[in-house]
């Protein structure tokens, strides 16, 4: 593997100790650091965001981009950054940082692959983890290219071979950091295992192996974790929460150690888990099942801390989100769900959006889904469905949006888009 940082034109011959100026954003912007926003669990804080924007309506600037893809986009302060297969092969996968005033190409730090590794649908999706980063540096997870850390100014930092990763939808999983770990779910696929590396040096700190998956020709023999795993505060103890094939599991994410686990899923997982105070709802896909568990158990909890659990749904990919005693969740035909949250009874489900692969985003009160047209369904965060606007870029997108200072980031398959209010 070979790769390179491109910078700007208008960056190049800037002396080395100009580039590692701090960086200085003027006014404060609230960051969207990881997949699925600071905590990962799609919620913004945030109030006055946009309610109604279009291709021409509301659009700060859009960024021309070299072809589809699946990750979705990370903001920290004056930088947004995204992955990015620059050719349909894979030979060639990126991590390009953009001024979020202007979309303006800041600089591309570029691997090149060479070997093999399956995609979706025959399209370039083998860079759909997103990035994540703490502020000080950023991480990609490139599959069978690797996991590379970059300083924000793109100074490689480290890069890590993590091995072959391949399986017949590719893979998705993000990478997150906590406190001084890298964490990445690697796989799924025959092999598949949960590691933790050092952020600072990218040497291994912990690994979980996991049993492998099975794909044969019949689909009752697939299983795997698509899920990108997250980090909650638990009874005064951080826990590392990981749907697998047919068990959630909790871990201590300092020394991998398992702490609790709960049987009901089944074997396809591809949402994140979602959790309020001690609850824990994890929902699968391709009809699989879903449950909400009491966090901060010991050992098998299936009994003592479930909550409720549904055998079979419908087919599902995007995450959900939770707001106050109520749990939002998408169907990959844009039906909307929202059940009560300690019981799982339902409560509604209405048909809000097109066909769709995003994960929700809530703030201001709101609930924000894109669907694979590039249209944005808001609908209000409450017990009685109500839809609030309809927003088009029409432009097709399996991504969901970041949300900093005001202003949403949005992925599709020929822009990097930023909307907001103009101030």
């Amino acid at each position: 593997m070979n790769y390179v940082v491109r910078l700007k034109p208008t960056l190049i011959g800037l002396s080395v100790a100009t580039l590692c100026i701090p960086l200085v954003t003027s006014g404060r912007a609230d960051n969207w650091p990881q997949w699925r926003g600071p905590e990962g669990f799609g919620q913004s804080k945030e109030r006055n965001l946009p309610l109604t924007w279009s291709a021409t309506e509301n659009v700060k600037w859009k960024a021309p981009l070299p072809g589809p893809g699946m990750s979705s986009p990370i903001v920290w302060k004056d930088r947004v950054f995204l992955t990015q297969a620059l050719d349909k092969a894979g030979t060639k996968r990126a991590l390009t940082c953009f001024d979020r005033k202007t979309g303006n190409v800041l600089w591309e730090g570029v691997t090149e692959f060479t070997g093999t590794e399956s995609t979706y649908d025959g399209e370039p999706h083998f860079c759909s983890a997103s990035p994540v980063t703490d502020g000080e540096r950023v991480v990609a997870f490139f599959a069978s290219a690797g996991m590379v850390c970059y300083d924000l100014n793109g100074k490689e930092l480290w890069r890590k071979d993590l091995g072959k990763c391949d399986q017949i939808w590719g893979t998705a999983a993000s990478p997150i950091i906590h406190k001084n770990l890298v964490i990445q779910n690697f796989g799924p696929g025959e092999r598949t295992f949960l590691i933790a590396l050092d952020k600072k040096t990218g040497k291994d700190v912990w690994k979980v192996e996991i049993p492998g998956g099975s794909w044969g020709k019949e689909p009752s023999s697939w299983n795997g974790s698509w899920a990108t795993p997250v980090v909650a505060k638990i009874g005064g103890r951080d826990e590392l929460i990981v749907p697998w094939a047919r068990v959630l599991k909790a871990y201590d994410p300092a020394t991998g150690n398992e702490l609790w686990s709960s049987e009901g899923l089944t074997p396809l997982t591809y949402t994140s888990p979602l959790v309020s105070g001690d609850i824990v709802a994890t929902i699968c896909g391709f009809g699989g099942s879903a449950l909400a568990v009491r966090a901060g158990g010991s050992g098998d909890v299936t009994t003592s801390n479930r909550l409720w659990h549904v055998e079979k749904s419908t087919q599902r990919i995007g995450s959900g989100v939770i707001v106050g005693e109520h749990l939002y969740f998408p169907n990959e035909n844009g039906i909307i769900n929202c059940v009560e949250l300690k019981t799982g009874k339902p409560l509604w489900a209405e048909r809000a959006a097109g066909q769709t692969w995003s994960s929700m985003v809530y703030g201001d009160g709101r609930i924000y889904l894109t669907n694979q047209k590039g249209e944005t369904v808001v609908i209000a965060a409450k017990p009685e469905f109500e839809v609030l606007g309809r927003n088009p870029l029409n432009e097709r997108s399996q991504s969901s949006p970041a949300v900093s200072d005001g202003d949403f980031f949005i992925r599709t398959y020929n822009h990097l888009w930023c909307i907001g209010q103009k101030k």
